[in-house]
């Protein structure tokens, strides 16, 4: 059997690697029934670190292909990465093509395949903000519903398919837990404190990257603003990306002499901040789980989340970019006991139930 995985972005590569030591395993209790891997990346978040030593250090297979499609508008990215993809697909004739999350490369891989008779395998199906305006939103949606094999990581995300009459259609649809889970536990042992992170000293870990927030001048002040009020209490460490600080300065929002703001890091060094923090807030996705993971309160700086389980477990609190609700949040959390016993994203065996349903499919 022959696998194509489509990925365009760093966390993809985390996620793909979970499933790729799922495969080799797979291999190497199998004589007979082999499973061949090849990783397409389309460069759609182009990353400089993305080099030899990162695949080295993350125990990744190095991509067969690399497509080099980024810095376009999403329509001419993912008819770019459509064409691309078409023809790999066209050359090496899989069975399957694996497609992670919400990104134009998902889209345009699982569209690849479909339009050629490819099976489609969405890992991460089910997710759901409700909020159309977001491009990850209308991704993900299509994309499930391409799909012959639905990975839900989640009882919501299945709950979810469920609602949409996703019973009702031929798509074979399997619980299997989180593969960022199974990441979180693999690597944490390789965790790496970023140099300028003083060891010894309590710090709130925070990422603000969403457009919703960055493109918007009332909302990053506010934001900000609660991170100033914050800082007077704990540091606040804030890796960011050259895109926010470029609006940051274009807007004259000065951050907070106790903000301290890094360049982007790599995984292992946000692993270990994500370990030896005391609190998240974050408008990312991912990092929402992550600080699940790790039994770290998140404040979510956006007005909804995927991650629903979450909010309902009150591990995460939603506040948008209102600057007041934020602080009052991060003082609840900080006088508050919170509960992370509950067991929401699987036993960290994601990437072994995923290979095993596509050989049996």
């Amino acid at each position: 059997m022959k696998i194509i995985t489509i990925v365009g972005a760093r966390p993809q590569f985390v996620k793909a690697a979970v499933v790729s030591r799922a495969i080799e395993d797979y291999n190497a209790a199998n004589e007979t029934s082999k499973v061949e891997e090849l990783i397409v990346h389309t460069g759609q978040h182009f990353d400089a670190n993305m080099s030899d030593v990162f695949f080295e250090q993350m125990n990744i297979p190095k991509p067969h292909y690399n497509l080099e499609i980024n810095s376009l508008s999403h329509g001419a990215m993912t008819g770019k990465m459509l064409a691309k993809i078409e023809a790999v697909l066209l050359d090496e004739k899989p069975d399957w093509v694996l497609v992670y999350g919400d990104t134009n490369s998902t889209i345009a891989g699982a569209l690849a395949a479909k339009k050629l008779h490819i099976k489609v395998a969405h890992v991460e199906a089910g997710l759901r903000s409700f909020n159309m305006r977001m491009p990850e939103e209308v991704n993900r949606i299509l994309t499930d519903r391409i799909s012959d094999i639905l990975f839900c990581p989640t009882q919501t995300a299945t709950d979810n398919l469920k609602n949409e009459g996703y019973d009702a259609i031929d798509i074979k649809q399997v619980q299997c837990g989180d593969v960022m889970y199974d990441a979180a536990l693999f690597y944490t042992d390789r965790s790496s404190k970023p140099e300028a992170v003083a060891a010894d000293e309590k710090f709130v870990l925070s990422t603000i990257h969403r457009q919703e927030n960055t493109d918007d001048k009332e909302k990053l002040t506010a934001i900000f603003e609660a991170l100033k009020e914050i800082a007077q209490h704990e540091k606040v460490v804030l890796p960011l990306h050259p895109r926010t600080i470029k609006k940051l300065a274009g807007f004259d929002i000065k951050p907070d002499s106790n903000i301290q703001i890094l360049e982007p890091v790599g995984y292992f060094e946000m692993i270990w901040m994500l370990s030896n923090c005391s609190a998240v807030i974050t408008d990312s996705g991912g990092l929402q789980k992550e600080a699940f993971f790790f039994k770290k309160p998140c404040i979510t700086v956006r007005e909804e989340t995927e991650w629903v389980e979450l909010i309902h477990n009150k591990v995460n609190f939603l506040t948008g970019s209102d600057q007041q609700k934020i602080v009052a949040t991060y003082n609840h959390i900080k006088a508050t006991a919170i509960d992370f016993s509950m067991n929401l994203y699987g036993s960290g065996s994601t990437g072994k139930d995923i290979v095993e349903a596509l050989v049996k499919f």
